[in-house]
Order: C-alpha cells, then sequence, then structure tokens
C-alpha cells in the first residue's frame, strides 16, 4: 500500500524515454523513434501516450515566450505496466510543411529551439515526460532564398516564432516564423531590419519579405512587403537574388514617400494587398495549440538550456 502511494505522488513510478532514429529533419517529413518506458515498484494503468512537437515562441502580441505546439499523435492507447517490465513503442511523427527552420548553413538559429515531447499519462498518478531536441533543416526551396539573401550581402540577426496569422498565405498553423536579417550595408540608415519567413506546403513555397524603413524629416518611416510563392521544383531556377534585390532597392529609394507592396505570384500575376497582413492572437491561445503545461513542466529544462 505504501508503494502504491508513493507511486501516486511519481515515486517510485514508470520512467519514458523517448529515442529518436535521427534527431536531423526538414518540413513535410517524418521523425522516427521509439518510445521506451519501464514500469516502476508496482503495476500501473497508462492511460496514453502522446508525443508532440514543439517549439519556442512568442505567446501574443510582445508576451512571453513559452512552447507552442505543432502537432500532436497519440502512439498508444491504454495498457497496464507490470511493475520493473519493459515496453517499447515505435513511432512515426509527421513533421509540418510550416514547422519553423531551427538550422542554418549547419548553425544553430539564434533564438531558435524544437523538440519531441513525450507525454505518458499515468492513471491516478503524475504526468510522466520527456523532451528530446529536433533539428529542422530548410528545404532545397528554402536554401535558394537564404542563399539569394546572402548573395545580397544580408546577413541573419536571430529568428523567433510568433503567434498569429499572415493574409493572403495558405497558413494553416497558429503561429509563423520569423528570421531576421540585418541589411546591406548600402542601405543602412534607410532600411532597419528584414524580415523573411516562409509558409510551405507539400507543392509550392510562400515567400514574405518585410522591410523596416526608415522615415526622414518629412515623412514617417514604415514597414514595406514583398512576397512571392513558386513551385518546389521550380524554385533552384527562380532568379532570387534578382527580385529580392530589386524589391529592396525600391524600399530603399522610397524613403520619404509612401510604401509599397511587391508581389510575385509566379505566372499568376500581381498578389493582392497585403496592408494588415500580419494578425496577432489575443492571449497567444489559438485553438489549444499553445501548451501551458509544457511551459511548466519541460520549456525551462529544455528551452532555457538553448539559450
Amino acid at each position: 500500500m505504501f508503494k502504491k502511494m508513493l507511486a501516486a505522488l511519481g515515486v517510485g513510478g514508470p520512467s519514458v524515454d523517448t529515442v529518436l532514429s535521427s534527431p536531423d529533419t526538414q518540413p513535410g517529413r517524418t521523425l522516427q523513434g521509439e518510445v521506451n518506458i519501464v514500469g516502476g515498484d508496482v503495476d500501473v494503468d497508462i492511460e496514453y501516450v502522446a508525443l508532440s512537437l514543439v517549439t519556442r515562441g512568442e505567446l501574443g502580441d510582445d508576451g512571453p515566450d513559452g512552447a507552442i505546439e505543432l502537432t500532436r499523435a497519440t502512439v498508444s492507447g491504454a495498457f497496464t505496466l507490470p511493475a520493473g517490465q519493459e515496453y517499447r513503442i515505435p513511432f512515426e511523427l509527421a513533421v509540418p510543411w510550416e514547422s519553423p527552420i531551427t538550422v542554418v548553413y549547419g548553425q544553430q538559429l539564434h533564438g531558435m529551439a524544437a523538440g519531441v515531447h513525450t507525454e505518458l499519462a499515468v492513471a491516478k498518478a503524475v504526468d510522466k515526460t520527456d523532451l528530446d531536441a529536433v533539428r529542422i533543416h530548410p528545404l532545397s526551396s528554402q536554401e535558394m532564398v537564404l542563399d539569394a539573401l546572402a548573395a545580397l550581402d544580408c546577413s541573419i540577426k536571430s529568428s523567433d516564432v510568433e503567434t498569429g496569422r499572415i493574409a493572403g498565405v495558405p497558413q494553416r498553423l497558429p503561429a509563423f516564423q520569423e528570421i531576421e536579417y540585418h541589411p546591406p550595408g548600402r542601405y543602412m540608415g534607410r532600411i532597419n531590419e528584414i524580415e523573411l519567413t516562409f509558409i510551405s506546403t507539400p507543392h509550392e513555397l510562400h515567400v514574405v519579405l518585410e522591410a523596416d524603413r526608415n522615415g526622414d524629416r518629412f515623412s514617417e518611416g514604415g514597414d514595406e512587403f514583398g512576397r512571392w510563392h513558386v513551385p518546389h521544383g521550380e524554385a533552384e531556377g527562380f532568379p532570387w537574388a534578382d527580385h529580392i534585390g530589386s524589391w529592396l532597392e525600391g524600399v530603399a529609394a522610397r524613403v520619404g514617400h509612401p510604401g509599397h507592396e511587391y508581389g510575385h505570384e509566379h505566372d499568376h500575376g500581381g498578389g493582392s494587398g497585403i496592408g494588415g497582413m500580419i494578425a496577432g492572437v489575443a492571449g497567444g491561445v489559438v485553438g489549444g495549440m499553445v501548451l501551458g503545461e509544457v511551459i511548466d513542466e519541460v520549456g525551462e529544462a529544455f528551452f532555457e538550456d538553448e539559450d
């Protein structure tokens, strides 16, 4: 009876350890591995075992950083785990096409972290959790855009994930990534910062650029947007540097003039206006996708380690 009481408090209960076949992945691929559970001092009833892919993000407008769930899957239903027995659950977890990139040119993006969170629900006891770091590399189509910005002398400053939606793109997740760049030196004083967002689908890549344009004594500064969408298979031959370079030149030239949107729909004509393009989410909670429990239980252990 005493052991059962301790198990109900999480003492001498089962342990869980998730092992990934590889921590490296890309948007649209799958993560594979095995959940290893070892029974404790007494038999316990497991209610379910669930996995989720989480990333660190800003919860609401200017809100604190926390964990945002990108996808979730239950890999096992209820079963009884005898004391001391090992139980293994192989799994495949789909990585959403819109997942944020955490690694560029082999280097971890400053401010970015992602991981697989394991939740083991033990009946009448505390839940057991585990979190394993994941490295999300860009798609080849995304690399073409990153290469073009590098060729234009734009340097990456940092990156973050924000809850909210971008109008005019087929966004499915309640959050999006912004990769922040220093502008080329020749535009210093006219452009403060450039932000890049990818929205990917199985068939095409949507690219949104935002430039923070300086004002002058005649007018205030403001944000200007450029956007393109190109099928993944055609991205390698697309003249990204030419298009992005022309957009940047236009933004810099319009200091002191009204804002402008540059769009490219890849043989479909110009895009619709995207004024007020980014819509924030009140409170930072969208459809249950923001995990308060993850923030408390595993957020500090994982996300502070990345810092």
